[in-house]
C-alpha cells in the first residue's frame, strides 16, 4: 500500500491534485488567467498555491500577496459587522426595516407594467432585518435581467455604476417596487448593501471606517478594502470576462480600474478587494468560533446563529427561489444570516458535511467552511461571470477527498 504524507490530517498527495486539476482543465487551455488556492484544518494551513497570470497583458504571475476583487464575498464580512451590532442591542431580527428607513414603511409589489409606468400592489408583510440577511427581502440584482423590475434597477445604476451614496441607493430602491412580499420568496439582491447602509446607521460610522475597526484591524486584514492604494497597486489583478468557446478577454484593468479611485458608493454587498491571507484570517476566525490569534469578532453562540438554515421550515434553495442565479448550487442548500449552508450532503450531490457554510464572488472566487471537520478552503481567480465553469463543486470534490 502507497504511504503519503498528512498535513493536519489532510493527505498532501490528494491536496496536490488541486494544482493538476486547475493546470490541466483551466489554465493551460487558457479558460482562466491563473489562480491561487489555500487550505487549511484545524487552524493549519496544510496547502498553498499559486498558479498562472494575475495579469495576462502584463505577464505578471499570480502570487501569495496577489489583490484579486473578491464582490460578493464582501457580504460575509458585512453580515458578520451586523450581526456585532446585534450583539450590542442595536437591532433584532425581527424589527421591520421601515424602523430604520422610515421612507420603506409602505412598499409596494410589482404587478405589471415597466418603470416607470409600473402598476403595483401592497406588500402582504413588512420587510424585517432578517428579511434582508436571507436574501428574502424582495429587492433583486440588475444584472439579472429578468424582470421588468431589475430593469428598472440598470436603468437607474443602482449597481453602483453612478456611484450613488447608500443613501442615495436606499432612498432609490424605496421608491421601486418588490419582486415579492417579504419572507415569502427567495432572491438574491442588494439587499446586503442595505445592511451595510444599516450598520453606518447604527454605528454612527462610514461602513468603510467600521469594518476597518472592527473586523479588518483586530484580524490582521492589511490588504482588504473598498479602494486599491498606490501601495497595492503593482499586485493588483486584471480581471477578465467570459467568452463563448471558452476565451476570456480583459474586463477591468488594474491601471485604470474603478477600484483605484475612492467611491461614493460603499458596497457591503460586494465592494472589497482582499488577499487570500486576510480572507484566511477571516474565515478562520469564523471556523474558530469567532476569534483569531485571540482577537474575538463575534459570539460563539451569535455565529451558530448564524450558520442555521433560517428558510421558512428548513427548506432547500429550489424550493423558495424566484430566479435562477446564486453563488452557490441550489439543491441541498439553505441561507443562514450572510451564508449559504449545506442542509444535505447527498442532495447537494457534492461531498461534504451537512452545515458548511460559505459563499463566493462575481469573479469565481470563493470560500466555504466545514465546522465539523474543522476545515477552511479559499479559491481566488478573476473571471466573471462566477458560473463560467463549476470550479467551486470540483475543488470542493477534491479537498474533502483529501480528508483521512
Amino acid at each position: 500500500m502507497t504511504e503519503f504524507k498528512q498535513v493536519a490530517g489532510l493527505s498532501a498527495d490528494q491536496l496536490r491534485n488541486i494544482e493538476r486539476h486547475l493546470d490541466r482543465r483551466y489554465i493551460q487551455p487558457g479558460k482562466l488567467p491563473g489562480a491561487l488556492t489555500l487550505v487549511a484544518r484545524r487552524g493549519e494551513i496544510a496547502y498553498v498555491k499559486a498558479q498562472g497570470l494575475m495579469d495576462v497583458e502584463r505577464n505578471k504571475p499570480v502570487c501569495r500577496d496577489t489583490l484579486f476583487r473578491i464582490y460578493s464575498m464582501t457580504k460575509p464580512i458585512t453580515s458578520i459587522a451586523m450581526m456585532q451590532l446585534y450583539e450590542q442591542g442595536r437591532f433584532l431580527l425581527d424589527d421591520p426595516v421601515h424602523k430604520y428607513i422610515p421612507g420603506w414603511k409602505n412598499l409596494l409589489v410589482y404587478k405589471s407594467g415597466v418603470y416607470p409606468n409600473f402598476l403595483t400592489t401592497p406588500a402582504t408583510s413588512a420587510m424585517t432585518i432578517r428579511d434582508l440577511f436571507t436574501h428574502m427581502s424582495g429587492l433583486t440584482y440588475g444584472f439579472m435581467n429578468r424582470t421588468n423590475v431589475d430593469a428598472a434597477y440598470r436603468e437607474l445604476g443602482l449597481d453602483g455604476s453612478r456611484n450613488l451614496t447608500l443613501e442615495a441607493l436606499v432612498n432609490q430602491l424605496g421608491e421601486l417596487p418588490l419582486e415579492f412580499s417579504p419572507g415569502t420568496a427567495w432572491n438574491y439582491s442588494v439587499s446586503t448593501d442595505v445592511l451595510g447602509y444599516l450598520v453606518q446607521l447604527l454605528a454612527d460610522q462610514p461602513l468603510d471606517e467600521y469594518l476597518r475597526d472592527n473586523i479588518f484591524g483586530p484580524l490582521d486584514m492589511p490588504d482588504t478594502g473598498f479602494q486599491v492604494r498606490d501601495d497595492q497597486l503593482d499586485r493588483f489583478a486584471a480581471c477578465y470576462q467570459y467568452q463563448s468557446g471558452d476565451q476570456l478577454k480583459l474586463q477591468d484593468d488594474p491601471e485604470t480600474s474603478h477600484f483605484r479611485q475612492k467611491n461614493k458608493f460603499v458596497s457591503g454587498g460586494g465592494g472589497l478587494v482582499s488577499t487570500i491571507d486576510d480572507y484566511f484570517h477571516f474565515a478562520q476566525a469564523l471556523c474558530q468560533g469567532g476569534e483569531f490569534r485571540g482577537r474575538r469578532i463575534i459570539g460563539r453562540k451569535t455565529l451558530e446563529f448564524m450558520r442555521c438554515n433560517h428558510l421558512p421550515d428548513n427548506q432547500d434553495l429550489p424550493g423558495l427561489a424566484v430566479g435562477a442565479f446564486s453563488e452557490t448550487p441550489y439543491a441541498g442548500t439553505g441561507f443562514g444570516l450572510g451564508f449559504s449552508v449545506k442542509t444535505d450532503v447527498a442532495k447537494s450531490q457534492t461531498n461534504g458535511s451537512a452545515g458548511e457554510y460559505g459563499w463566493g464572488g462575481l469573479a469565481s472566487t470563493n470560500f466555504f467552511i466545514d465546522p465539523v471537520e474543522e476545515l477552511v478552503m479559499i479559491f481566488m481567480t478573476q473571471l466573471i461571470p462566477s458560473s463560467s465553469y463549476p470550479i467551486r463543486q470540483e475543488l470542493r470534490a477534491i479537498v474533502n477527498g483529501a480528508l483521512v
